[in-house]
């Protein structure tokens, strides 16, 4: 019994000096311990995206040698499909009060190459529809030379204005710069 009361006290002066009041403290594990799986803690490159700080993922803008040197970041941005959008790896750190096993630091993968700036759909779908004759959905996706030209011969005399009606509603035409159509929330 004297046994038993010793080691639990032990255990309470320990939990109590290693985990004190003090929050500014951050916990480090003895990197020299082996890993124990049936132990308490996780190693960190298991823990869910809820415990990480991940940087934004990296624009190669195209170079496939600077992705290959990395291992990090994205060679295009977008995709239509699931199978046409790239993954890619990124840096992710533990948040500062997480407790787990190994690196704090480390390369996680599968992040899909998607990046929104601010073109929706439906509208310019409906700026396509209603001033297409005059070039609005090809500036409104940022798409400046052929508007100047749509909006110099009146949509193609209408031609090109229903051409481009199709294309939006196929996918064909996309933002310029490769990003994908924002979600109405």
């Amino acid at each position: 019994m004297r046994v038993k009361i010793a080691h639990s006290l032990a255990f309470f002066t320990f939990f109590f000096t290693a985990h004190g009041d003090d929050t500014n403290k951050t916990s480090q594990v003895d990197e020299s311990l082996p890993y124990l799986p049936h132990g308490p803690l996780v190693q960190c490159c298991f823990l869910p995206l809820e415990f990480l700080d991940c940087d934004p993922l990296i624009d190669n803008k195209g170079n496939k040698t600077a992705k290959e040197d990395t291992g990090l970041g994205c060679v295009k941005f977008g995709g239509y499909r699931y199978e046409d959008v790239e993954k890619a790896n990124t840096t992710c750190t533990v948040l500062p009060d997480i407790e787990c096993f190994g690196n704090r630091s480390f390369v996680r993968g599968g992040f899909p190459c998607i990046k929104y700036s601010g073109n929706y759909f439906a509208t310019t779908l409906i700026y396509s529809i209603l001033l297409g004759f005059l070039g609005m959905d090809r500036f409104c996706l940022s798409h400046t030379g052929t508007g100047v030209g749509k909006l110099l011969t009146l949509g193609g005399v209408g031609i090109w204005w229903i051409v481009d009606i199709v294309l939006l509603v196929t996918n064909g035409l996309l933002p310029e710069d490769g990003s994908n159509w924002n979600r109405y929330v």
